[in-house]
């Protein structure tokens, strides 16, 4: 099965393009118009094994708001839409990441309920053109779009830059665990016959 994606978003704030393959290399082509943005895209690529293309024009003379509560929003669309109907992924999925004094947690149900918990403390108000305070509003847009249960949590921390990136490398290595396939389950794992 092909499970991959390509979804695009246009409004009067941004015009964006996501292409997706869940069954990739960590191949990625991004471009959103934030430098740090796309360095934390390529980390969840690279070590979630997903191919990704995010190509972004957005109102980045107003903020990065919306350029990057909108990736977020097209991003999880293309999450969900390239996992089809879950039939016989683990659904679950979890790391804890270290990188250098921080450690963080990520663990995702793909339950088709969406929700976001979301524990960090970030000390700067800004990470190169990226407010800190969006990225919980990226994981929050992700999660809410791809219907997906998703916990975020640094559970120790100093450098902004590395809390961020943990957070960011934790989601693409929680991801690719709940989306491999388990040989042992036919259809949806859940008692409700679908998710």
């Amino acid at each position: 099965m092909n499970r991959t994606a390509e979804c695009n978003r246009k409004t009067k704030e941004t015009n964006i393009s996501v292409a997706l393959d869940l069954d990739g290399a960590g191949k990625k082509d991004i471009h959103t118009g934030i430098g740090f943005f796309d360095h934390m895209l390529d980390g969840f690529a690279r070590h979630g094994l997903f191919d990704l293309r995010v190509e972004v024009s957005g109102d980045l003379e107003v903020d990065c708001h919306h350029t990057i509560e909108d990736t977020g929003i097209v991003l999880g669309q293309a999450i969900r839409q390239a996992l089809g109907d879950k039939s016989g992924i683990r659904r679950y999925g979890h790391c804890i990441l270290p990188m250098d004094e921080t450690l963080a947690l990520c663990a995702i149900d793909l339950s088709g309920r969406p929700y976001l918990k979301f524990d960090a403390d970030f000390t700067a108000e800004c990470l190169g053109g990226m407010d800190t305070e969006m990225i919980r509003e990226f994981f929050y847009a992700v999660s809410y779009s791809a219907m997906m249960n998703l916990h975020l949590r640094i559970m120790d921390g100093g450098n902004n830059h590395h809390m961020a990136e943990a957070l960011f490398k934790s989601f693409g290595k929680s991801l690719d665990m709940a989306v491999q396939k388990e040989p042992r389950i036919d259809g949806a794992w859940t008692t409700k016959g679908s998710l």
